[in-house]
Parts: structure tokens; C-alpha cells; sequence
């Protein structure tokens, strides 16, 4: 049996542009990309906490260093310059490899810039 897990999280990112205009997708720095391991043209989920917009698109490359996060197309009716967002890559797996597997977690500031990252969430407390 397949499972669907997290493969990798950019953690408070800052929206940076909205570009209804755009051709679509997401643009996001490439290091953050990279950190996170998600792909160019690969299917990212944005969740939006400062508006509870969730909503289905995908990366593309976003100039190295400049801290970009751009929502573009129509998905930019779901954010604004400021918002903060979660964006999640998923990948599918055997159940076996799931048990072992850990995601890139990349926890950012305000300016786009990485302060941590990670492999694991801690236990909610009751």
C-alpha cells in the first residue's frame, strides 16, 4: 500500500508578489527550493494563515537569494504582499519506507530567510 506523506515544508513564508497576470504557479527563491527539496514544475500545496486560503499550484524558480515568494495567476486572488504561507510538497511511498522517512522542514523570518530547518515536528502536548 501506497502512503502519502510530507516530503518537504517551507515553514512562515512571506508573500512577496501577487501577479494575477503571471502565467501561474508559485515562484519562490531557488535556495529555498532547494532546502526544501522540492522540484521546479512540481505540485506544491499553499496554505495561507493569514486568510485560511488553501490551494493547489506549482514551483517555479524564483531568482537565488532574493527571498521570492510570489503567488501568481488566478491563485493570486488567495494571497497578498505579506501574508504568510506554508508550502508543502508531498511524495508517495510504500508504507515500510514511510515508517523510516523524514521531510525537509525549512522554518523561515519575516524577510524570507532560513533560521532552521529540520526532519521532525515535536509531539503536541494534551
Amino acid at each position: 500500500m501506497f502512503v502519502t506523506m510530507l516530503k518537504g515544508k517551507l515553514h512562515q513564508g512571506r508573500v512577496t508578489h501577487c501577479e494575477l497576470e503571471y502565467e501561474g504557479s508559485c515562484a519562490i527563491d531557488t535556495r529555498l527550493l532547494d532546502a526544501a527539496g522540492i522540484l521546479p514544475f512540481e505540485q506544491i500545496q499553499i496554505y495561507n494563515v493569514d486568510n485560511g486560503e488553501r490551494f493547489t499550484t506549482y514551483a517555479i524558480e524564483g531568482e537565488a537569494g532574493s527571498g521570492i515568494i510570489s503567488v501568481n495567476g488566478a491563485a493570486a486572488h488567495k494571497a497578498a504582499v505579506g501574508h504568510r504561507v506554508i508550502i508543502c510538497a508531498y511524495g508517495q511511498m510504500e508504507a515500510a519506507e514511510a515508517r523510516e522517512f523524514t521531510p525537509d522542514l525549512v522554518y523561515l523570518d519575516a524577510g524570507n530567510r532560513i533560521v532552521r530547518t529540520g526532519n521532525g515536528i515535536p509531539v503536541q502536548a494534551a
